[in-house]
């Protein structure tokens, strides 16, 4: 998820008790919250950089303990002293930065370093508004309630942070939820479908931003990708979906694909297309990631000039614009 989300979600945690047991709980929950994040650093060697090691090992289970530690010792400086308990707290808000990336499309690898593969539930975007909406309402509320109580009474009464920070979380679990489920309705009624006369080898379904009823699905065949809309309010036509056909091998293909970009972004890409396109001093080659566009509108993904003998030319990573 974005950094405001993660530290929202921090300091809703800080407000909902861990505030009574820890004096600075707030900022600590905040930069728990954020600190795996601590990765973007590598975007200083350009995107490959960043692509290859944002959400590794920072964001791994094994390294939250480590983690969890370095918002304590920044406090040190602000001569705050750590306990065992705000240890604990700590913890809980690298572990909630785990969690919320894992609903995403984005992913997360978690298990590193025993294991590199991608873990993703597909059930959130990067940026979701509406959890959004949850955080910053309990956070006007109790302003708001603060306000009108010093109109009336005369005086501030205490606001019902607590309450508010309860009802966050508790309807953000409760629209994770729903969310994993309609997911899981989408990904069904695709599979109860075939695509171009066939099965398809793999489905995926890629949330829309504002509707959780609505999905991009996605059926890839042999040869081919169809990219149709699911919307679980009305009836699903598989053959309203816009194909788009693979290509076949060729050498201009083969000699991108082992270029560092190319062999970088495979890593990354769970849903990849690949686009030969001819040009006129050679082919254009790309390899799309699905999750983050389509063959017509590409989001995340790598490309390269091969000409006609088979040298590779700027070859390279973008994460574009994801539609």
């Amino acid at each position: 998820m974005d950094n405001l989300t993660h530290s929202l979600a921090g300091l809703m945690m800080s407000r909902a008790g861990f505030d009574r047991k820890f004096a600075k709980a707030a900022p600590l929950m905040i930069l728990a919250a954020n600190v795996p994040d601590i990765d973007i650093v590598a975007g200083l060697g350009g995107s490959l950089s960043y692509l290859k090691w944002h959400r590794s090992y920072t964001h791994s289970l094994a390294a939250a303990p480590l983690m969890a530690l370095l918002p304590l010792l920044f406090l040190m400086l602000f001569r705050i002293r750590p306990t065992l308990l705000g240890y604990a707290f700590s913890l809980t808000g690298v572990l909630s930065h785990l969690v919320l990336d894992w609903t995403n499309i984005y992913g997360i690898r978690m298990l590193l370093p025993f294991s590199e593969k991608w873990l993703r539930l597909d059930q959130t975007d990067v940026v979701d508004p509406w959890i959004w909406a949850a955080l910053f309402l309990a956070i006007a509320a109790p302003a708001l309630a603060r306000l009108v109580g010093s109109e009336i009474g005369g005086k501030a009464d205490k606001s019902p942070k607590r309450g508010w920070a309860w009802f966050a979380i508790i309807a953000i679990l409760a629209y994770e939820g729903a969310r994993y489920s309609a997911h899981s309705r989408a990904l069904a009624v695709m599979g109860a479908h075939t695509f171009n006369g066939t099965i398809p080898k793999q489905l995926a379904a890629v949330p829309d931003r504002m509707n959780p009823f609505r999905w991009r699905g996605i059926a890839v065949g042999d040869g081919f990708v169809v990219n149709v809309q699911v919307d679980l309010a009305t009836e699903f036509d598989p053959t309203a979906g816009r194909i788009d056909y693979t290509p076949e091998p060729s050498p201009a293909l083969d000699a991108a694909r082992h270029t560092p970009a190319f062999e970088e972004f495979s890593r990354f890409n769970q849903l990849p297309f690949w686009k030969l396109t001819p040009e006129p001093d050679g082919t254009l080659v790309e390899s799309v990631d699905l999750r983050f566009g389509t063959p017509e509108n590409t989001g995340f993904e790598a490309r390269a000039l091969v000409d006609a003998a088979g040298q590779v030319h700027n070859a390279r990573f973008t994460f574009g614009v994801p539609r």
